[in-house]
């Protein structure tokens, strides 16, 4: 389906699918303070999976999210020869984490498939619950602001748009980032079920925006938090807003 990846690996939800699997000793991570999280792909064979198809530059696409959808991370991490990966994360609250890997196997059963496998861990301490904040279609960040346009209905594809501007004036240098123009991550209220959407408006050098298209897919209704990643000038930007899918 153009504009989007990663639908056919489900939600996200689950450590294992195909006989892939998700596996690491990590259940625990310390909190206030930069940490690594190791994990391991498994195949239907048993053996580590060490040969990975690269999607949208990397091989391994590594998320972080608290239960009450705050402290994102996207990350790349780095694979051992044995097949472990290390993802260096940055310092996490106390609370309860999912930790979603995102590939798409290189050879065996798996080759081509894009699969999006999770697990969860535990930041000990004091976690105090952050409130989802009220659904709306803007966001601000770095000066920036990233207006939404369209109304995703669940299971259904659907047009969407994300405009940014700055000083209230269309942005159009957006750089490429992981060759697109924005990326965009999702994650559902209450489960943190896990949606990959990228814009379908095509590349062009640095003179990106100020509008993006996207064909949005998101399976189940309820609240969602946006995370869209966008680059200007080197510098990479995070905005984040609540969505409403009915």
């Amino acid at each position: 389906m153009p504009g989007m990846d990663h639908m056919a690996a489900g939600n996200g939800l689950a450590d294992n699918k195909d006989g892939y699997r998700l596996t690491g000793k990590d259940t625990t991570l310390a909190a206030g303070k930069p940490t690594g999280y190791r994990f391991t792909v498994t195949g239907p064979d048993k053996k580590p999976v060490t040969s990975f198809a690269v999607d949208q530059t990397k091989r391994m696409h590594f998320y972080a999210i608290r239960s009450d959808l705050t402290g994102f991370q996207h990350l790349h991490p780095t694979m051992a020869a044995d097949g472990t990966w290390t993802a260096d994360l940055a310092a996490l609250a106390p609370g309860s984490w999912r930790m979603f890997a995102s590939f798409t196997p290189d050879t065996g059963a798996g080759k081509d498939t894009a699969l999006v496998l999770s697990r969860t861990a535990t930041v000990p301490g004091t976690a105090s619950k952050t409130p989802l904040p009220a659904a709306g279609k803007t966001a601000e960040v770095d000066g920036y602001t990233v207006t939404v346009k369209g109304e995703p209905m669940a299971g259904m594809e659907h047009p969407m748009t994300v405009t940014v501007t700055k000083d209230g004036k269309p942005v159009t240098d957006l750089q490429p980032y992981l060759d697109t123009y924005a990326h965009l991550t999702a994650f559902h209220e209450g489960d943190t079920a896990f949606a990959h959407l990228h814009p379908i408006t095509k590349v062009d050098g640095d003179h990106g925006g100020p509008e993006l298209s996207f064909n949005a897919e998101l399976p189940t209704s309820g609240n969602w938090r946006l995370f869209l990643q966008f680059q200007t000038g080197g510098k990479l930007h995070t905005a984040a807003l609540t969505l409403s899918v009915g």
